[in-house]
């Protein structure tokens, strides 16, 4: 009897390890959503263990039958909670399998401020090959991670990865970082750099569907880099554009030189020309031929440094009303650029253009630079947009006397100074491009509407070992991507901002309302409380 006692006694913890069990193995079969060997024995062994339960029940009262024993009703009820238990938790499971595998998100922000647009959502599904977001960050902000989980979520060939650049120096190289919160753009041999993330500047839709519409497609941005009237160089060497143009490669632009005396004409395939430095007066028939490309839309991009003589390049600007001072900028300010002395202008301001749009007051230096002038009123009379871009500051001037820097109202130009300036004027006709060879891949398939410019006061900014320094780089690199004129590709997608929703309220009425919640209604609780309670005693 003691024996029998014992067994019956310990019998009903069999149950509920066996339930345990059983629940531990469906939740892991609908978390995994397969069947795995772990799943799959937790189920079987949790089904064994409440098997011998039952039997036990059965056996272990020699003095009743089973019958007895599946007659009580503390049996039924047992047998009934059971049930219902093993019910729900099959159930539970089903509803995350089917979570799992049928995903389904719901959208009640009034803005769909967490759903892809149309385009998006149709663009990331037509994906043919794999495209892959790299962020070289270890920071992973939420709303980032968030957009682009939607993103992933759209369509299989669309990936992202966050990379710590200091744990994996080898691939940061490969892409190029310079700095931590970088993020590029990958799709087979492409490469794209977007922008750098921070907790002020995260990725936004936008950005992202355009960098892939850019990157997936046959065309490429191709610069040519105007030689034969000593322009600076694009091998390494002292003073030359070396790194500028590798770092331009890595962007996914075509780079190549040409010489218009020999060529007569710029290339049909250039979406810019680059005119750094010349020390030498073009030809006239250089000249007709870089205007005869302007008229079809082509973009230029004009930088001088101390030895250019205006005159040299003024028949090019002067269409433009665009005058170079031969004078250099002085920075008269307590912050110099090291090594560089008063020579190195200093620029923390910038003008609101796509090129500087996101510099706000980070710094950019130019040594030996000369100011730009815009002749008054001609803009307006010949249609032109232009938009100044790098601003000095009010303790610069340009100075005519270099053997002695001080500053002559009678010779001297006093500050803030137009370093930068970026130009746009529509084209009157624009006519069809002829049809591109296999060559020409980078050819739009619309004829352009506008033609640009963009005249810089300074070379060296862009040179090596200037050009990896502050944000000279990006001034460069900017320039170029607005220049090549691939945003009439862009796909149209509003930014979507949360509606504000606050109440403004008077001191008064914060008043009352603190009142009413914290002091008043509590009260009247208890009042009414206490009657109840006296009511009832």
């Amino acid at each position: 009897m003691k024996t029998f006692k014992l067994s019956k006694k310990y019998t009903k913890y069999l149950l509920l390890v066996g339930l345990f069990l059983l629940f531990m193995g469906l939740s892991a079969m609908a978390v995994i959503g397969n069947w795995e060997p772990i799943s799959l024995g937790l189920i079987i062994t949790g089904i064994v263990a409440i098997g011998i339960w039952i039997v036990l029940q059965g056996s272990n009262d020699l003095t009743s039958p089973a019958q007895e024993f599946w007659g009580r009703r503390s049996t039924q009820t047992g047998t009934n909670a059971a049930f219902a238990m093993l019910a729900f938790v099959v159930i539970l499971g089903l509803i995350n399998f089917l979570g799992n595998r049928y995903n389904y998100r719901l959208d009640l922000t009034e803005n769909n401020l967490f759903t892809l647009s149309p385009a998006t959502q149709q663009l990331v599904r037509n994906l043919n090959q794999p495209v892959k977001l790299w962020i070289f960050d270890r920071t992973q902000y939420p709303q980032d991670k968030e957009l682009l989980e939607n993103y992933r979520r759209q369509g299989a060939n669309f990936s992202f990865e966050y990379v710590d650049p200091n744990s994996n120096p080898g691939l940061a190289k490969k892409f190029g970082v310079k700095d931590v919160g970088e993020v590029y753009l990958e799709s087979g041999e492409k490469r794209k750099y977007l922008q750098k993330v921070k907790e002020t500047e995260l990725l936004s839709e936008q950005t992202l569907t355009n960098a892939i519409q850019e990157i997936r497609s046959d065309r490429t941005a191709k610069v040519y880099f105007l030689q034969g009237h000593g322009e600076r160089n694009l091998e390494t060497k002292e003073g030359s554009l070396s790194e500028a143009v590798q770092t331009l490669k890595d962007k996914n632009f075509q780079v190549e030189t040409f010489k218009l005396t020999e060529s007569k004409e710029v290339p049909k395939d250039a979406n810019l020309v680059v005119i750094a430095a010349p020390q030498q007066a073009l030809f006239a028939d250089e000249i007709t031929a870089l205007k005869e490309y302007q008229k079809r839309g082509g973009s230029l991009l004009v930088t001088v440094d101390k030895k250019t003589k205006a005159s040299e390049l003024e028949p090019i600007l002067q269409d433009w009303g665009i005058k170079i001072d031969d004078r250099l900028v002085v920075n008269a300010s307590e912050f110099q650029v090291r090594s560089l002395g008063p020579t190195a202008a200093l620029v923390s301001s910038y003008g609101n253009h796509p090129i500087t749009q996101d510099f706000k007051n980070r710094y950019s230096f130019y040594p030996d630079a000369r100011s730009i002038e815009l002749v008054k009123d001609f803009k307006d009379e010949k249609n032109i947009k232009a938009t100044p871009l790098l601003f000095t500051s009010e303790q610069s001037w340009a100075e005519s006397n270099l053997d002695k820097i001080e500053f002559n109202a009678e010779s001297d130009r006093q500050g803030p100074l137009i370093l930068g300036i970026a130009l746009s004027r529509s084209i009157e006709s624009a006519t069809p491009q002829p049809s591109p060879t296999p060559n020409q891949e980078n050819k739009s398939d619309k004829p352009l509407q506008e033609t640009r410019m963009v005249v810089l006061g300074n070379t060296d900014f862009a040179t090596d070992g200037f050009f990896s320094q502050q944000i000279n780089g990006d001034v460069f690199l900017n320039s170029i991507s607005w220049l090549s004129q691939q945003d009439d590709r862009l796909l149209s997608i509003s930014p979507k901002e949360q509606k504000n929703r606050r109440l403004n309220m008077t001191f008064l009425q914060a008043s009352l309302l603190a009142w009413l919640s914290i002091i008043i209604v509590p009260f009247l609780g208890l009042v009414i409380a206490g009657y109840l309670w006296w009511r009832r005693r």
